[in-house]
């Protein structure tokens, strides 16, 4: 693959701009349903805009900015106005508290924050004495004034009209490819977080990369519900933005569903959390109809079973089964497929692994999910499955100009202009993670076959070594047990004990529906994770998904908790059980658990 060796992001964007002046950039809902969208040549003269009033709030080259917001188009606004003229972006979670959002101001030295509304501007107002060099907040949304320290976004856009196009024109053409466009900190399973520094080289190159190895095509229309704060939304923006396609915002997390149905993408990407909620919904509804409904909806599973066989071994469809299948998709896949919109070719998963008979029902269904694999630390990409070479359970050869090896111990090491350059103000942490020749060390054990698709195996740091010796990667195990309906999340624990256990979270729709069909009573689900006959349940679901594993896979125990989420503590903003903090809440209940140690 030819790489065009572009000088920095706006360069990227100017490209695309002169190809597509008139079309259909980004969109975005001003009320369900109905849309609004700006083309790629008012999207480029917004973005100017944006990059003088900076210039004229005095931010220089290398002065870093957070935008402290959910995805929406004028977070990909700010972030080229903020780029374009050498400034640093930096995100910060909307789900952050406020002293997070204080840890990342501070360290990234930022002088200006974007804010998406009151209730973050809310958080800003109680750490003000503690982010002195921030000079002014800007809001997306709301009115601020008489607050001599925020501006509406509308008087922000004012400030610039008085920067003259040559001024703004210098500053553009300043900026290198080894400039730093973002610092991007990680969402923290573990620790203080790290803030990754990308360059404009690292943002252009990966985007070439993951053109690469997809099949974006002219006219796309591209869905976004990810976080921006994370690189993994934002890579798919640049890839999008190199290639023309058109992005359409969600309003919400809570308006997904509604809105992917209105925006009828053509492609998504999505961490395995929506695509197993998705699964669990489909999967519930079938069996709450009952009778004939379920028995078709069986039977259209077992035909898109035998489709799915046949294209993943590169066999022609019979023609038998092809006309079962176009009838099991006229009575069942279709909804599936409308759900999404329609027009959906195929998605990516990544973030996170992805169970493969997840996977298979919606290949099954005729929606291809490609996983995927990225950091943070490598601008969240170096793997994909291709659109006509894919496996599940694996994640993919690796993109375009990015080589992968497998290091003595089992690692996965990458090497290529997507690896970042450093961590930000971290040199030990920097030196310990890119090797002196430049390779990446993941933290992530795998395997690469003849084919040069790479499989990860698990994860260094949490692989469990059971007291009898045996080395145990969690997450599969994880995924399979997640697949009960009425599971949600799963934390294995094991790591020095004579078995597995795990802390197992209900999925709430489903616990409360089956305990009224039981009869059971309950008042909320603290109540009901209680409850001796829902425990036996539950437990008998997690004994049935155990025959998949061999015997010191399995889990003997478990302890049953609500939901994992990020308002209480126990999820990242990239919806990541945190693991270390899980076990501490839970302590006691693991000790519960394991009586002769």
């Amino acid at each position: 693959m030819q790489f065009t060796d572009y000088r920095n992001i706006n360069h990227m964007l100017k490209e695309t701009v002169d190809r597509h002046f008139d079309k259909p950039a980004y969109r975005w809902f001003v009320e369900p349903g109905v849309r609004e969208a700006v083309s790629w040549g008012v999207f480029h003269d917004q973005v100017k805009g944006v990059s003088k009033s900076l210039m004229a709030l005095g931010v220089e080259k290398g002065d870093k900015v957070n935008i402290l917001s959910y995805s929406c188009y004028r977070w990909v606004l700010c972030d080229m106005g903020i780029t374009s003229i050498g400034a640093v972006t930096v995100g910060i979670y909307q789900s952050n508290l406020a002293k997070d959002c204080q840890y990342i101001i501070d360290h990234s030295d930022a002088v200006v924050v974007f804010a998406e509304n009151d209730a973050q501007l809310a958080k800003l107002n109680e750490i003000k004495d503690s982010i002195p060099d921030v000079r002014k907040v800007i809001l997306f949304n709301g009115d601020a004034r008489g607050d001599d320290w925020v501006l509406n976004f509308e008087d922000f856009l004012a400030l610039g009209r008085d920067i003259s196009d040559e001024d703004y024109q210098q500053r553009v053409d300043a900026v290198t490819p080894q400039d730093t466009a973002g610092i991007v900190y990680t969402s923290g399973t573990t620790g203080v977080p790290k803030g990754a520094v990308l360059t404009h080289d690292n943002v252009t190159f990966t985007a070439q990369s993951v053109e690469g190895s997809t099949t974006i095509m002219e006219g796309d229309e591209v869905f976004l519900f990810l976080p921006l704060a994370h690189v993994f939304a934002r890579t798919c923006t640049y890839a999008s933005l190199l290639a023309g396609a058109a992005t359409t915002f969600t309003r919400s997390m809570e308006t997904i569903v509604e809105d992917i149905a209105a925006a009828r993408p053509h492609w998504f990407a999505s961490v395995p959390r929506i695509y197993e909620k998705i699964y669990s919904k489909i999967f519930s509804g079938a069996e709450a109809k009952g009778g004939a409904a379920l028995k078709i909806f069986n039977w259209a599973c077992e035909v898109g079973n035998q489709v799915s066989d046949c294209k993943l071994n590169g066999q022609p469809i019979p023609f038998g089964l092809n006309l079962k299948y176009s009838l099991a998709t006229k009575l069942v896949f279709s909804k599936v497929q409308a759900a999404l919109g329609g027009r959906v070719r195929w998605c990516i998963s990544g973030a996170a692994p992805i169970n493969p008979d997840i996977a298979k029902f919606f290949h099954a269904a005729g929606i291809l999910v490609l996983e995927g694999i990225g950091m943070t630390e490598n601008t969240s990409f170096t793997n994909l499955n291709r659109f006509d070479n894919y496996r599940f359970g694996w994640v993919g050869q690796p993109g375009p100009g990015i080589e992968q090896k497998i290091d003595a111990d089992g690692e996965v090491l990458f090497r290529g202009r997507n690896v970042m350059q450093a961590y930000y103000k971290m040199p030990e942490e920097t030196a310990a993670t890119i090797s002196a020749d430049g390779w990446q060390k993941t933290g992530d054990l795998g395997e690469i076959d003849d084919e040069n698709f790479l499989r990860i195996t698990g994860r260094k740091k949490d692989l469990i070594i059971t007291a009898g010796g045996k080395n145990i990667a969690p997450s599969a195990i994880e995924g399979v047990i997640a697949t009960s309906k009425f599971v949600n999340q799963v934390c294995v624990i094991g790591d020095q004990r004579k078995f597995l256990s795990a802390i197992v979270t209900v999925d709430t729709e489903n616990v409360q529906d089956w305990a009224r069909q039981q009869g059971i009573a309950f008042n909320g689900i603290e109540d009901l994770i209680a409850n001796e006959r829902l425990i036996q349940h539950v437990e008998d679901q997690v004994a049935a998904k155990n025959k998949e594993f061999a015997s010191f896979e399995t889990i003997k125990k478990i302890t049953l908790g609500p939901e994992f989420t990020i308002e209480n503590g126990l999820l990242t903003p990239t919806l990541k059980v945190k693991k270390n903090v899980v076990m501490d809440q839970y302590q006691d209940q693991i000790d519960s658990m394991y009586p002769d140690d």
